[in-house]
């Protein structure tokens, strides 16, 4: 079957129930081949050691099928998959433009990782798959964040594990006007310089300013049935959910 024509690229909208699934396809399409490089400009790298605490926290109960959802260009899967060469990955993602970046990128690691193009919030996974479920730096792209979650938890087996890492906005006070500042003075700038897309680089720090508060995701995910805890990192510029299934 042909797949349906991608409609033109606009900025997308933020926050949660917005119509934004196609926006969010096209503009992470037009970004893909400065992705990596903006990430670690645009966090001073800072986001290598997120990921590396976010890992620890999924792999802890030693999980044997994982799933890393919003997977992007792999860059989460791989530090999985490099900390647990044992485990059953599948990384999955609805942009195949950052899924071929992932999959040259596991193929010269030579990590052998099930890379599927799919719907975070119609997951095409029986329930009851996966050990662990993950998600960094995707969760507030999405449209319907109950729905979200409520995917998540279907998929996971009793006793599984969710575990989210995203940008939650601004604490108040000094550090978070300073961060607030660069998020929406300096970073477009360089995002847009290095990437040729302003649109991208405005959207992500509207994005985050809309994003919820980390106890507002926290009460979403007890909502949905998880056990709940968050850690803040770096001064609360990201933030870990760890959600485990009763």
């Amino acid at each position: 079957m042909t797949p349906a024509p991608r409609k033109p690229s606009q900025k997308p909208s933020v926050g949660d129930k917005q119509d934004k699934g196609q926006d969010v396809q096209a503009m992470f399409a037009s970004i893909a081949p400065s992705y990596d490089l903006l990430n670690r400009v645009l966090s001073f790298g800072v986001d290598i050691f997120w990921r590396k605490e976010a890992a620890a926290l999924a792999l802890a109960h030693d999980p044997k099928r994982v799933l890393d959802i919003a997977t992007g260009t792999g860059d989460f899967a791989l530090e999985l998959k490099g900390r647990a060469p044992q485990i059953d990955l599948t990384a999955s993602d609805f942009v195949p433009e950052m899924l071929a970046i992932a999959r040259e990128k596991a193929a010269a690691k030579h990590l052998e990782i099930t890379f599927e193009e799919g719907d975070a919030l119609k997951l095409p996974y029986p329930d009851a798959s996966f050990d662990a479920v993950t998600c960094t730096f995707g969760f507030r792209n999405f449209s319907d964040y109950a729905q979200g979650l409520a995917e998540m938890w279907r998929v996971l087996r009793p006793n599984g594990r969710a575990v989210i890492l995203e940008f939650p906005p601004p604490a108040r006070g000094l550090f978070g006007s300073l961060f607030r500042f660069y998020f929406r003075q300096i970073l477009p700038r360089v995002g847009a310089v290095i990437s040729g897309n302003t649109d991208a680089y405005t959207y992500l720090p509207e994005s985050v300013l809309a994003f919820p508060e980390p106890e507002r995701l926290a009460q979403l995910m007890r909502a949905t049935g998880f056990r709940t805890r968050y850690k803040l990192l770096s001064f609360g510029i990201a933030a870990i959910h760890v959600g485990d299934k009763r």
